[in-house]
């Protein structure tokens, strides 16, 4: 574990230069454990025996800027209509704790934010089928505060294939290209954590606006089909793009692959959704782990893929998204949302220098949202809404 006087320091670095953090599930786990009853799960309290997420751990963690998921399961019937439950739940927080949360739509709200003391809130739609194949409803997430949309779950959609499923279309079909095409007039952050390799190609093919993955590590370190190629990681720069470093072991430590395989097929076998972390659920996960120990990562590990990250990208590409709330299992010294400053305590051992520990904690993710902001006023300069239809571009 990182020293004394690292861990200071990085304390020290995150109250200039808070962690912005690209994906945390805590909406869903709402939903999941409480259906939305936040009295039941008052984040104003310790939710340690609950959750990885609270406010008091967010504060230690050095949290500035959380971009919350309103993620929906890829085979959840009525999808557009949950995703409207999660944004509904996401402002529900916002306003039920203005003292600590602050509704952030634009990068200069993100620093007003951090000016005042509070964590700046945004949204980010985890799957394209969270717009049903249609352009207007993308346009209405937008409105509604959705800051990016990752291309796909775990699941192909019509338009774009996934990391974790057979390949369909190839990467994008023509769709999935006017798609990137419009939430680049929109502003709308491409995400491309979670989507097949030829689609992360595509899109960037694609887009005129820096992508980011929200929460995604390095191939080469972990070959997972989650994480990054160096191929791709080495486009970031002529993209102006992030790739915010996830903490899920399972994509960072390669001796927690073939075990999670067995794991998520034990859940199964039982009747439960292998990303399911309800108490029924967690039962299972640790009866399976009393009989089949599971392989450990740590805060070295995910500084590993930090190491590599920022040597193929550079330092002016890479941020954080540690996935909590959505995972079973995180790396020791990254239990929950507090955990951050030890990443950043092992970087200050590893010869990490202040200037580039803020880039990566708030600097890049603020620029990314600003640069979008600017792609979007030029492309609305030119161009209105787009009303293609799956069927007119994909037949």
């Amino acid at each position: 574990m990182p020293s004394a006087d690292s861990l200071d320091r990085a304390r020290a670095l995150l109250a200039d230069h808070p962690v912005v953090d690209g994906h945390n599930d805590l909406p869903w786990a709402l939903r999941q454990q409480v259906r939305y009853d936040i009295d039941a799960r008052d984040i104003a309290a310790d939710q340690s025996a609950h959750l990885h997420t609270d406010l008091a751990r967010l504060r230690a963690g050095g949290v500035g800027a959380q971009f919350w998921s309103v993620y929906v399961r890829s085979d959840l019937p009525g999808a557009v209509t949950a995703t409207l439950e999660q944004i509904d739940c996401v402002r529900q927080l916002i306003a039920r704790y203005p003292a600590d949360l602050r509704a952030a739509l634009t990068a200069a709200d993100m620093e007003v934010a951090r000016g005042e003391g509070r964590i700046a809130s945004l949204m980010g739609a985890e799957g394209g089928h969270s717009i049903d194949n249609s352009l207007a409803t993308l346009r209405g997430l937008y409105e509604l505060g959705v800051r990016y949309m990752t291309l796909t779950h775990n699941d192909n959609i019509a338009w774009a294939d996934s990391a974790t499923d057979k390949p369909s279309v190839g990467g994008l079909s023509p769709f999935g290209h006017e798609v990137v095409r419009e939430m680049n007039r929109l502003g709308m952050l491409v995400d491309l954590s979670h989507v097949a390799a030829t689609t992360m190609r595509d899109a960037l093919d694609t887009s005129v606006a820096p992508v980011i993955f929200s929460h995604s590590s390095s191939r080469a370190i972990c070959d997972h089909p989650r994480n990054i190629p160096d191929d791709v990681l080495e486009r970031l720069p002529a993209n102006g793009g992030v790739a915010m470093v996830t903490f899920v072991p399972k994509f960072v430590l390669q001796a927690a692959v073939d075990w999670t395989a067995a794991a998520d097929e034990n859940m199964r076998e039982r009747g439960f959704f292998h990303l399911d972390t309800t108490p029924e659920a967690m039962k299972v996960h640790r009866a399976f782990e009393e009989s089949n120990p599971r392989p450990v990562a740590t805060v070295s590990t995910v500084a590993d893929h930090l190491d590599h990250m920022r040597e193929v990208a550079g330092v002016d590409h890479i941020g954080i998204g540690g996935d909590y709330d959505g995972t079973a299992f995180t790396p020791d010294g990254l239990d929950d949302v507090s955990g951050y400053p030890n990443l950043i305590a092992e970087l200050l051992d590893r010869g990490w220098s202040t200037t580039d520990l803020a880039k990566l904690t708030w600097q890049n993710a603020v620029r990314v949202l600003g640069a979008a902001e600017d792609v979007s006023r030029e492309e609305q300069s030119r161009r209105g809404p787009s009303n293609a239809t799956l069927e007119q571009l994909d037949g």
